[in-house]
């Protein structure tokens, strides 16, 4: 079992002919992804590495090759836009990769998002993707971590920050502990999927055994999660939070990740996480071996 991407997603990349869009879907090809069709206006009909298709709609590519994702590097004007133009297609998964959308685009992505009742999922903008380990033909890797750090197993890890999974990912695969399923939900604050979300996932997969949450500064997300896990999570959970000597009121990196009204601190969010039963890694170094010092005990 799979979660949010495996063996049966047929994908497609929005912005396939430029110069991020081509590299990453190249690497993502190479990795075994299935990738059955590209999207950039005015170049339909031309053939991405020479097989694969490129059209001039999502509509279109989805009608030809039967695509149930995408994977979007379009420019921040447009990218709102061409999350919308998936959704319009019926695809059941999009992710974003885009940094720096308006968050009045945004808005506007998620009054839609929330209109489809669960239809579609929305990861990102502003993220690494989401990556299930494995052989050709089994593992799919959409979009921009890097794969060879992965290694498949058991382990769920889900995270505001690209670098910090990778770290995490890293940690785990450098003492011979695989993944589940990788998920970047990013870190703007107006998007897609959130903790919660890839919780329950994680909660409903039987392959998945124990999962890494990466949170930073910044809303509340990280509470609502630890409220998630509190009541419906029976798998441990290990976190860590970034941020903790931010002062109030600078945004740290991410367009989310900024304390505003005396909310959404590191140490609240360390202290909901931890009254919930997760254990909080003290440095980002300590991430793995928080979460497998749990399994040993439990």
């Amino acid at each position: 079992m799979s979660v949010l991407v495996g063996k049966d997603t047929r994908l497609m990349v929005q912005g396939i002919t430029g110069s991020a869009g081509g590299f990453h879907a190249k690497q993502m090809l190479e990795y075994g992804t299935r990738l059955v069709a590209g999207v950039t206006p005015g170049r339909g009909g031309e053939k991405f590495e020479g097989k694969v298709p490129v059209f001039d709609t999502v509509a279109q590519a989805v009608k030809a090759t039967g695509a149930n994702a995408t994977c979007i590097f379009v420019p921040p004007p447009g990218a709102a836009d061409a999350v919308l133009e998936g959704f319009d297609a019926g695809l059941e998964l999009v992710i974003c990769i885009t940094e720096g959308i308006p968050v009045m685009d945004m808005l506007r992505v998620r009054r839609v998002l929330e209109g489809l009742e669960g239809k579609a999922r929305l990861v990102g903008p502003n993220c690494p993707g989401v990556i299930t380990p494995g052989a050709p033909g089994v593992g799919c890797k959409i979009g921009i971590m890097p794969a060879h750090i992965h290694k498949p197993g058991h382990i769920g890890v889900v995270s505001r920050s690209g670098t910090l999974t990778y770290e995490a990912v890293g940690q785990l695969t450098a003492l011979g502990v695989g993944q589940s399923t990788c998920i970047g939900i990013g870190g703007d604050p107006v998007g897609g999927m959130d903790f919660i979300d890839a919780l329950e996932l994680f909660q409903a997969d039987p392959d998945t055994h124990g999962v890494i949450l990466i949170g930073e500064i910044g809303g509340g997300a990280e509470e609502r999660a630890a409220q998630y896990i509190k009541e419906k999570m029976n798998k441990p959970v290990a976190g860590f939070i970034a941020g903790t000597s931010a002062p109030p009121g600078k945004r740290m990196g991410h367009a989310g990740a900024i304390i505003a009204g005396g909310k959404g601190t590191a140490a609240e969010k360390i202290r909901a996480l931890e009254a919930a039963g997760a254990r909080v890694a003290p440095t980002p170094s300590d991430m793995a071996t928080t979460l497998l010092g749990m399994m040993s005990k439990a």
